[in-house]
Formats: structure tokens, C-alpha cells, sequence
């Protein structure tokens, strides 16, 4: 049964997830709530909060809390967001250098009412990081820029050590899942990014309806364009005005994902219920 027949659809056992707290919980929480940034672990309600957090890491979200884009699986609020702050790369920079993180994983809104989408906040933020924090690894999370490859460029130029970007659905479900991303236009961003010599990363969330065929496709999609490393996670519906909930993926069939996705050729797969996109991201970078 989906959560369109039944409204109180019960979550199976394996989706339980322990309540955020503890000491470095508390600690990465006031660090970034005092300076004022966001990060995508509280404005996507994701179900790894407490585990990321109590181990000191987090993914900051830069360029606002309000997208342009309003994504029917996406708990992030839509709407016309401020302009751009200024201060905001030192604050995430010195936020880091707090946390005493190694790694660390950015991600943003998407910003089409900017003339850039927001890539030379981007690049800037990526330069502040590794002036404050010399030695540190990064990943980025990046939107499609409109499809962009000159934005895009903007913050390869940065050299991030991955470059992440979401398909989050297989071919079907994209007009019915995205805002305005579309599958291929997708595909050319993680294929630019894997012809630049950069480690490219995608990732998709299971349960909206997409068949076992259809998950196999799209990994041959991304490793077709160059992407070593695959995330898959269960969707979880934020509220009841987002996309309902097709199907519980059990767990034996998150494990038969990544034997498959290994052996099709991906680097590193993670792929079980509460994976999300930065989930184990530290371990991504070797």
C-alpha cells in the first residue's frame, strides 16, 4: 500500500531513527546556529542528523534557505530567496575550523534568480574554506546551474576533491519528482565534471514508484558518464503535500543495489534505507 491509499502508512522497522542529541550534537548545533548558517542536514529533515552530528560533521547549506525550485520530495522551503550574503563563506570557513573537520561537504539552493546561479559565491566560499582550513578535503553538492558548464567551471577551478551531483530519481519519475532539472541535462553536468579529471558523484532515492530495471538503467547512465561513486537511499515523504511514499525498499534489495553497482564498476556505493547524498561522504575521498 502507498501513502496515497493510506495517509498513516506505517514505517517498517528498519526505517526507526534515534532522536538527535548528545555532547557534539549540541556543540556543531550552537556553532551553527550562532553565526547564523544552514546546512541541509535541519532544512532537509534528514534521518541522519544525530549520527552525522555527534561525529562532528555536517553539510553546510550556502546561498540562503529558500529555493527558487520547488521539488515535490524536497523539505527545503521554495519561494523568492534574499540576496546573497556577503560574509557568509568566512562564517562557514571559521565554522569549520571550529568543528576541527577534515573533510567537509557544501551544498546549496538552487539560485536561478541570480545571473550565475550563485557560482561565484560558490567559488568564493570554496577559497575561503581552504584559507582558513589549510589541508582540508572538500566535496560539493551543486545544483545544475540551468545547465550551465561555464558556471559549473566557476567552481571547478576550485578544485574540490568531489563534485556531487543529485539525478535523485531514474529517467520516468524526473518531470513528476524535479522542479526544473531535467535527467540529460543532469547527465552532461556529472559528464563535464568526470572529463575534467575531478572524482564525480550522483545519487537517487528509491520508493517514488521506479522499478528494479529502471534503478540498474540509471546506474549505467551515471557510470556511462564518468560517476565512480553512487549513494541510494529510501524517500521519505517530509510532509503530506510532498510526493507520497510508493513503496518501503527493503533492505536485502538495498544490499543487491550495491553488490550490483560494484560490480557494473562504481568506486564506492552506499546504498541502504537512510543513505542520503553526504552520507559517509569522509570515506569517498580515498
Amino acid at each position: 500500500m502507498s501513502e496515497e491509499q493510506g495517509k498513516h502508512l506505517k514505517k517498517p522497522d528498519w526505517l526507526k531513527v534515534r532522536l538527535p542529541g548528545g555532547k557534539n550534537f549540541s556543540g556543531i548545533k550552537d556553532i551553527i546556529e550562532s553565526r547564523g548558517l544552514h546546512t541541509i542536514c535541519s532544512s532537509g529533515n534528514c534521518p541522519n542528523m544525530a549520527e552525522c552530528w555527534n561525529a562532528g560533521t555536517a553539510t553546510f547549506m550556502i546561498l540562503g534557505e529558500i529555493c527558487t525550485r520547488s521539488c515535490g520530495f524536497c523539505a527545503t522551503k521554495s519561494g523568492k530567496p534574499f540576496p546573497p550574503d556577503p560574509d557568509e563563506p568566512v562564517r562557514v570557513a571559521e565554522s569549520i575550523k571550529l568543528m576541527n573537520l577534515r573533510h567537509c561537504v557544501i551544498t546549496s539552493v538552487d539560485r536561478d534568480d541570480l545571473s550565475d546561479a550563485g557560482a561565484s559565491h560558490w567559488a568564493q566560499t570554496i577559497r575561503e574554506i581552504k584559507r582558513v582550513n589549510p589541508g582540508i578535503t572538500i566535496e560539493v553538492l551543486v545544483p545544475d546551474f540551468g545547465g550551465s558548464l561555464t558556471d559549473l567551471d566557476a567552481i571547478m577551478a576550485e578544485k574540490p576533491e568531489i563534485v556531487s551531483h543529485n539525478l535523485e530519481t531514474v529517467r520516468s519519475l524526473t518531470p513528476k519528482v524535479r522542479s526544473a532539472a531535467k535527467y540529460d541535462r543532469s547527465l552532461k553536468i556529472l559528464r563535464h565534471i568526470a572529463l575534467s579529471g575531478t572524482v564525480a558523484k550522483s545519487g537517487i532515492m528509491v520508493g517514488l514508484g521506479e522499478t528494479e530495471t529502471e534503478v540498474l538503467e540509471t546506474m549505467d547512465d551515471l557510470l556511462q558518464a564518468g560517476v565512480s561513486i553512487m549513494t541510494i537511499g529510501q524517500y521519505l515523504r517530509p510532509t503530506l503535500n510532498h510526493l507520497p511514499v510508493k513503496e518501503y525498499i527493503h533492505p536485502d534489495l538495498f544490499e543487491k543495489y550495491r553488490q550490483t553497482g560494484i560490480l557494473k564498476g562504481f568506486r564506492h556505493i552506499e546504498s541502504k534505507p537512510m543513505v542520503r547524498s553526504s552520507y559517509h561522504a569522509e570515506k569517498h575521498v580515498s
